[in-house]
């Protein structure tokens, strides 16, 4: 193994020598859209936030005697329609989506890794449940990857204010995470002058709505962007990676590691 985190940077051989070590391997997958998350946050805010998270993960797990972590390439497409009105949004359609990350799994689970953990951070309900979708389906073949699922009750009141109040596309939340991460690829003058913005998403999607011009979301985010802190951001990513590490765990001896879904998970 080499001293980088990441599956794509070791060798075959050392990819070898860690499916016959005495470590159970574990890979993370970051997962995230391409979409725009307001005048001053990267297209990228979402996988920046999963990589964020395996990257503190897998920092955490090092030195685990029972664990070997590496984090996969990242997968930076989603199902992402609400932003379509919006310049920077690449969609993939829900059968694209299920089909990789189901072929995926298969893959590694062919090669003696069963344990892929998805860390997600685009929230939009068909993106979600088309997770599941495939989930299901690996399941069923007897391939069972691992989700945190966010967008659970359980989950978000573990989280921020905004986070639970579901104000949070590019606002404090995620600018503070991306803070934390790739500061310099936020416009923090832009940030400073954004007003609040009162959107709850998961009230305005379960009224119907599918478009944030129609919900609100005027220049593409809610909640309170200018509020975002560093220091936010990375107590955030502390209770992020504990939670990921509490489903490793679950998932690997056999007991959980995998959220089940609800409507938009609310439940």
């Amino acid at each position: 193994m080499t001293g980088s985190p990441y599956f794509a940077d070791q060798t075959y051989s050392r990819v070898q020598q860690l499916l016959d070590s005495a470590r159970t391997p574990v890979l993370l997958w970051p997962v995230g859209s391409t979409e725009p998350h307001g005048p001053h946050s990267p297209l990228s805010t979402d996988p920046i936030i999963s990589i964020g998270i395996c990257e503190r993960v897998a920092r955490r797990l090092a030195d685990d005697p029972e664990l070997a972590v590496l984090i996969l390439p990242t997968l930076s497409y989603a199902v992402t329609r609400y932003t379509a009105g919006f310049a920077g949004a690449i969609h993939v359609s829900e059968d694209s989506l299920r089909a990789m990350v189901v072929d995926v799994c298969r893959s590694l689970a062919a090669q003696g890794f069963p344990h892929v953990v998805l860390v997600n951070n685009h929230f939009e309900p068909e993106h979600v449940q088309t997770r599941h979708r495939a989930l299901d389906e690996l399941e069923v073949e007897g391939i069972r990857a691992g989700y945190l699922d966010l967008t659970r009750r359980e989950r978000a009141q573990q989280l921020t204010e905004e986070f639970k109040l579901g104000e949070c596309h590019a606002g404090r939340y995620e600018t503070s995470l991306v803070l934390a991460q790739e500061p310099e690829l936020v416009d923090t003058d832009a940030m400073a002058s954004l007003p609040y913005v009162a959107v709850s998403l998961p009230k305005v999607i379960a009224a119907g709505m599918k478009d944030f011009r129609d919900m609100g979301l005027a220049q593409a985010y809610c909640g309170s962007p200018a509020e975002a802190t560093i220091e936010e951001g990375e107590a955030t990513y502390d209770k992020l990676a504990e939670l990921t590490i509490e489903l490793i765990r679950a998932l690997v001896s056999g007991t959980g590691g995998r959220d089940r879904s609800g409507l938009f998970g609310r439940v």
